[in-house]
Formats: C-alpha cells, structure tokens, sequence
C-alpha cells in the first residue's frame, strides 16, 4: 500500500500493468504501482514516477505539512528529483520486449473465425500498446497488424466492429502510413456505412476514424468520393438527435475534407454550402471561377439565395467586369436572382448598372450572345418582383430602368437580336409594366418609338411559347392605355387577332396560361369598337368562346391556376357583341341563335367570381335595352259590325302570354326580356354585393324594366316582389360611389311614382335626407332626377300644379 503525504496508508489498491515477460519490482512506481514512464530518484535514494513524486509534493506543501518521504516517511532536506536514466532504458527495453510478445499474440488472434472474447482482449492489447508507443515518441509501424484489425470491420459482431474502428484510430493517429494502410481497397467506404448502419457509438466511433484519415490531404479526396460519405457527414451535422462528440467529429471531418474542391462542391450540393463561398470569395482566380460555375448549377431554395446573394453578391458582381469570369459569375447570379429576397440584396449590391451596362454595350469587348440572354434573364429576374426601379439609377446621367431612353434601348435591342434574348427582354417589360409606378413611362416609349405594331407581330410566332407568351403579356398589361392602338393594329393586320383567337380556342383538357392571357387581353379592348367585333364575328370567335365557356363550365376543361382569369376574359369577349345590337342585325341574330342571354343569366351565378357577375350583368343590361325594338305586338281580331258601329260595346281584347312590362310577347332567347327569363331575382340578389363593380351594372340591368315607354308600374311591382326595395334604398343611403348614386337616385325616381310607396317612403326622413343631399350635391342632370323624386315625396311643392288654375282663368 502507499503511504500518503502525513504517513498513513493508501487506501488506493495495486494495478500491475499486465504482462507477458516478468515485472521487476524496480519497475513499479510505489505510489502509482504501475510500471514507470519516467523514473526519477529522491535525496534518499527511493525512485518514483516522476508525475507522481511532484503532485505528492504539491499535496504536502498545499495541505501544509512537512515533506516526507511516501516509503521512509522522513522529513527530506531538499526536492530534488534526479532522473533515473539508467533504469528508465531498462524499463524501455522490457516494455518493448514485452509489447512485441503482445503483438505476436495479438496477431495470432485476430481472424474473424476467433472467439470474440480474444478478439477484443487482442484489440485491447493493440490500443494500449500504440498509446504507450506514442507517450515515449516512438514509432513500431506494422503494416500485417494494420491489416488484420481492418479485417475486423467485416465481423458479424457490433462489439468487435465498434472495437476494431475504436483500435484503428488509435494506430493511425498522427502516423500517415498507417492511414495509407487502412484506406487500402474498400476500407474507407466500409467506414462511411457505419455512418449509417452502426448503433449510436457505432457512428461515433466511425466518425472519429474518419476524422483523423482526413487529416491526410491524400486521403481527403478518397473520402470524398465514397458515394453517400459526404452527404451522411453532412446529416451528422445536423443532427439532433447524435450526441455532441459525434456532430463536432462530423464538422471538423468536412473542415478537413474542404481541401479538396471536388468535395467542396459535393458539401454544397447537400446543403453545406459555406465551404464553397468563403473559396468564392478567397480563392484563387480559377478556383473563383470554378465555384461560380458550380453555384450556377446548385438548386437552391429561396433562404439560401437570399444568403448567397449578402455573402458573395458583391464578389460575383466583381467577377462579372473579369473577362474570362464573368460567365461563370452571370450563371450563378442567374440562379440566384430567381428569389424576391435575393434579388432586393443583389440590387442593393449593384448589380443593375454592370448588367445594363454588358446588354446595351456593342464594342470589341461586348458579352457573347449566349452570355447576354444569361443577362436577360437576370434582368427579367430582378423587373418581374416589383421593385420600385423608377428609384434605382442605372446610368452614369442618373437614369433608371423606366427612363424612356433605357426602354428604348430595350425596345431596339428586341429587334435586332434572337428570340432567346426578346423573349427574357420583353419578360423584363412585363416586369415593368405590371407595376403601376412604371407602367406609363413604358408606354410612353412604345408610343413615342412606334414600336406597337413589332410587338404585336410576336404574337404570330409559332416555335417559341415562351417568346410568344411574354409578348401576349406585355400587350396585356398596356393595353388599358393603349386599348385603341391595339385594336387598330389589330384590325388592320392579318393573322394576328386570328391567332389571339385561335391560342383560346386551342383544343386543350388542361387551361394554358397562353390561354388565358391571350384571352384578358381581348377582354381588354375597347368594347366598342364595332370594327373589331365584326372581324370577331366574321372569324367565328364568338362560337369558340362560347364552346369553351360552356365545356369550362360542364368540368370538362380543368386549370385551377388559370380558370378564373380565362373564364372572366372569356365572358367579357363574349359581352362585347351585346354592345352591338343597336348597329348590327347579326349581332341580334348571333345572340338569339345562341341563347345569349340565357348563357349569361347562367353566368351571373358564378359567386365568388365578380368579373364574370359584372361582365353578365352588363351584357344583361344591353341584350335588355334592345328587347323594345324585338318584342312581337300581337295580332287582335277585327271588332263585330255592331262594335264597329256602337264603340260604347267594345271590351279591349283579352291576349294571353303579354309581357307585363313591354305589353308585347315575349321571351329571354329572342328578345331578350329580363322578365321572361326571370332574372329580376337574380339581378336584385347582386345588390347586396360587397363589390361595388358589381352593383352597379345589377342596378343598370334593372333599370332596364324602369325606362320610358314601358309599364314601369307593373316593372316596379316585380322588383318589390322580388324583395328589391330594400337593396335599391340601401345602395342610395350608403353612398358608396358617386356612379351607384347617380344610379339608385334615378331607380328610386321612378319608384317614387307609385303613391303608394311614395306615401310610405315620404315617411322615412333617411331616404328624403339621401335624396336632399343629392339635389344638393350630385351633377345637373342627377340634381334634376332628385328633385323630381322629392316631388313625389311632397318635400318640394309642385308650383305647376298651384299656378295652373290661374293661368287657366286668364
């Protein structure tokens, strides 16, 4: 037992270093009982382990006490400690002598047939012998030894797998031939499969071993190009579930493993993509170049663009003015300006002037054509987020994307150049016209550089889609400023409004946007202009649109995404011909063949749909206006003689299936009667609509059955029956827009001339404040209409009704 520092014994039991050669007493350090390291001896002659005899010094000298002896328990004089050379070789010589019957004896054991007991004492005996050999800075490279425990990574037994990967990173630390030793054949990959197939010390294990094979830059590239090594590496990493030894091996492997750019440009495709930004940013010129590249062809989502664009933004903009760069730059800006996010931080960046700048250039050292639609389309990239680029200068003079110079030259370069390039360059218009603050400036150049009538022509283009579908766009978004251009051009060319019809009525199961955009933009056109509705009519459109609105409807054509837009544009092309009817027999027969009014009364059911509702409705009211002119009056018999000659006998002819309102016969499909057709209900249901565009042209339908010339009692008692009253009135006391009044202040006019409802409704001092405030305050013509309506209400007397008798007398 050892004695301690007051003299007493140890209660620390003896741990002989287990051997094959015997142990010489003067091998053992008294206070360790272990064979010594470095031995050195005291004033009294007594020999410890040098580690050992100071921290019992330390002891002593801490606790106060007296330095004594740990055998002789003697006061010593001094606490010099002497090394004991002599000994410390003979213990080097016995433990080198003992370490190799050791190894014999481990040799002999490890074969995968062995018990696993002697496999694991003989994997014990290699561990402990390597570490002893690394303490006193000695190397005993073996390379059978190496081999043999490798051979015990392919043992059925998780225990002596993990033992064995436990035992090779011991022998290979800090010795690079055994490290060449153990990546010989398949080895490495076996390890990689223990990343993911071994119990959690399994990985752990694993995962250290590969640490230090990755220390040799050698060994880095092998590592790497085990497929799935990587990519495990990278999921240890992340984990949440591995303990924190296992993640912080697998980080400073890959940390290791970044010597090598093939694995750098592995790592970031399995999302561990810093590596390959801090070389794109502290690299060598071709290793810039070749990291650009790569990060051009990564997928990436919109998170890490966005943190691509703030590490390396600037840095690929710097290698974009790098002739022999820049398309490896342009690539990977490409890629990342695909994210709103992204491109806000590349045009802070600035990123827009040097990329003007290569698109307009035209010179010696201009960008080849491939790299200027790569331009392009970083371009259309950045215009389609909706930025505000009236305040981004892109110019030396101060200009911004919308300067009328700069869209000019966008304009030209569209006609000089091939389709790839216009059709990325007119998906930067649409970028720009989709934004109202930019909008007119675009216009202004189209018009001002006559440009139109080109950008129409790509409408007639048939092997590019993409090409053909960003002109569509751009004529669609300006053309509510430029509506009667376009139907001018338009009108006087051939093919083109052909082709806008016949992309609609391309015989499809599934909507295309092409569809649907082609039809917004007819929808857009001046509904008016009879000109365009004849060269509709004549081409057979109407019946196509009708086709498809019909199988839309029936389910038969499907497209979530772009139903809604298609089906509004195909509704309101299809309204356009109801704003011929007054000019046009053939536009009354078209509807009457087709039952467009029943079509449309359908339509106006399409809830949650206001475009559809509101283009119906307006359809509604102009198939309405014209069903006057359409009525059939009816035939009535010839009066008796004696009625002939007695008039006093006569009884008006009694005529069944009369219209109430129109006093004539007839019906929704061919004269177009609201009544008839029982829409009244419907239309008075629109009224309580929360848009206001839709309410108004419901009240501008019913108003229909109100107008002079009709029996607007009788329309009046129908819009009562259908409960209307109430919504008419609500739409005047809300006030919502000056147009709905002007409506609802005329509607009410003409109920007012009912006494009874005029009794009643004189009682209700909102509606006489409504109507007040409209004789007050609305146009000459509405002012008129309320004080009419206020007339029926006894609120302003009728001075032709007092005056007349006087004038009578005189």
């Amino acid at each position: 037992m050892a004695a301690s520092c007051d003299g007493s014994q140890s209660d620390q039991s003896s741990t002989f270093e287990p051997g094959i050669d015997n142990i010489y007493e003067a091998f053992i350090c008294p206070l360790t009982k272990k064979v010594m390291q470095d031995p050195v001896t005291l004033e009294n002659g007594q020999t410890f382990e040098r580690e050992a005899i100071e921290n019992w010094f330390k002891e002593c000298t801490e606790n106060g006490k007296p330095v004594l002896c740990p055998i002789t328990s003697k006061q010593l004089s001094i606490t010099d400690l002497s090394p004991s050379i002599a000994l410390r070789d003979t213990i080097e010589e016995w433990r080198a002598r003992n370490d190799c019957m050791k190894l014999d004896i481990a040799r002999q054991s490890l074969y995968l047939g062995n018990a696993e007991a002697n496999i694991l004492l003989a994997l014990k005996n290699v561990r402990d012998i390597c570490r002893n050999i690394r303490l006193i800075k000695r190397r005993v490279r073996n390379p059978q030894l190496v081999r043999l425990v490798t051979d015990m990574l392919k043992s059925t037994s998780h225990e002596v797998r993990y033992k064995a990967l436990q035992t090779l990173r011991v022998v290979v630390e800090g010795d690079d031939e055994s490290k060449a030793i153990v990546a010989e054949g398949d080895t490495v990959r076996t390890i990689v499969k223990f990343l993911a197939k071994e119990p959690a010390r399994g990985r752990e294990a694993a995962v250290s071993l590969l640490f230090e094979l990755s220390k040799s830059e050698l060994l880095c590239e092998k590592i790497g190009s085990v497929h799935g090594a990587i990519l495990l590496l990278v999921g240890l990493t992340s984990s949440k579930s591995e303990n924190v030894s296992t993640v912080e091996k697998a980080d400073l492997t890959l940390t290791n493993l970044e010597r090598s750019e093939e694995n750098v440009r592995q790592m970031a495709s399995n999302g561990r993509l810093q590596p390959l930004l801090a070389k794109l940013r502290g690299g060598s010129p071709e290793t810039k170049a070749s990291m650009a590249s790569y990060l051009g062809e990564l997928a990436l989502n919109n998170d890490v663009k966005v943190n691509v664009a703030q590490t390396v933004g600037s840095c690929l903009i710097d290698l974009m003015r790098s002739r022999d760069m820049r398309g490896a730059a342009l690539g990977a800006l490409n890629k990342i300006s695909s994210f709103e996010g992204s491109a806000k931080v590349l045009i802070g960046t600035g990123l827009l002037p040097p990329l003007i700048k290569d698109l307009f250039y035209v010179g010696p050292n201009q960008l080849p054509i491939r790299l200027k639609e790569v331009s392009a389309t970083i371009l259309a990239n950045i215009v389609n987020i909706g930025y505000e680029f009236d305040k981004v200068c892109v110019g030396a003079h101060h200009q911004t994307l919308v300067s009328e110079d700069v869209v000019e030259n966008l304009l030209l370069l569209i006609s000089n150049t091939g389709p790839e390039i216009q059709g990325k360059l007119l998906e930067v218009l649409v970028g720009l016209t989709s934004c109202p603050n930019s909008v007119i400036n675009v216009v202004s150049a189209i018009r001002n550089s006559g440009a139109i009538i080109s950008l129409v022509q790509f409408v007639e283009v048939h092997d590019n889609d993409d090409l053909r579908l960003a002109a569509i766009k751009l004529l669609h978004n300006i053309s509510p400023h430029m509506s009667e251009e376009l139907a001018s051009v338009l009108r006087g060319t051939v093919g083109q409004l052909g082709n806008l019809v016949g992309i609609i009525s391309e015989s499809t199961t599934t909507i295309t946007e092409d569809q649907a955009v082609a039809a917004a933009l007819l929808a857009e056109l001046p509904e008016r202009d009879w000109g365009l509705t004849q060269r509709l009519l004549g081409d057979g459109a109407f019946e196509k649109i009708i086709s498809k609105i019909i199988l839309i409807r029936q389910g038969e054509i499907r497209g979530k995404r772009f139903e809604r837009t298609f089906l509004e544009g195909l509704v309101k092309i299809l309204a356009r011909i109801t704003f011929a009817l007054t000019k046009e027999t053939q536009a009354v027969s078209f509807c009457r063949e087709n039952n467009l009014a029943s079509l449309f009364l359908d339509l106006l059911q399409s809830y949650s749909q206001d475009n559809i509702q509101m283009a119906s409705a307006i359809a509604l009211e102009n198939l309405s206006l014209e069903t006057k002119n359409l009525i059939v009056l009816p035939e009535l018999p010839p009066p008796s003689y004696c009625v002939s000659i007695f008039s006093c006998l006569s009884k008006p002819p009694v005529v069944l299936g009369m219209c109430k309102i129109h006093q004539g016969i007839c019906s929704l499909r061919d004269s177009f009667c609201l009544v008839e057709g029982q829409a009244v209900d419907k239309l008075v249901d629109l009224l309580d609509h929360e848009n206001d565009k839709v309410v108004g042209p419901a009240l501008a339908a019913l108003s229909t059955l109100l107008e002079d010339g009709l029996e607007v009692e009788n329309a009046v008692k129908l819009i009562v029956e259908a409960d209307g009253l109430t919504p008419i009135l609500n739409v005047l006391l809300e006030n919502r827009t000056e147009n709905l009044r002007i409506r609802a202040v005329w509607m009410v006019e003409r109920i007012l001339r009912i006494e009874d409802i005029a009794r009643e409704l004189g009682e209700e001092q909102n509606v006489t404040a409504a109507l007040v405030d409209a004789f007050q305050n609305a146009d000459f013509k509405t002012k008129q209409v309320a004080e009419n309506a206020l007339r029926h209400i006894d609120k302003i007397p009728n001075f032709s009704g007092i005056f007349a008798p006087t004038l009578a007398n005189k």
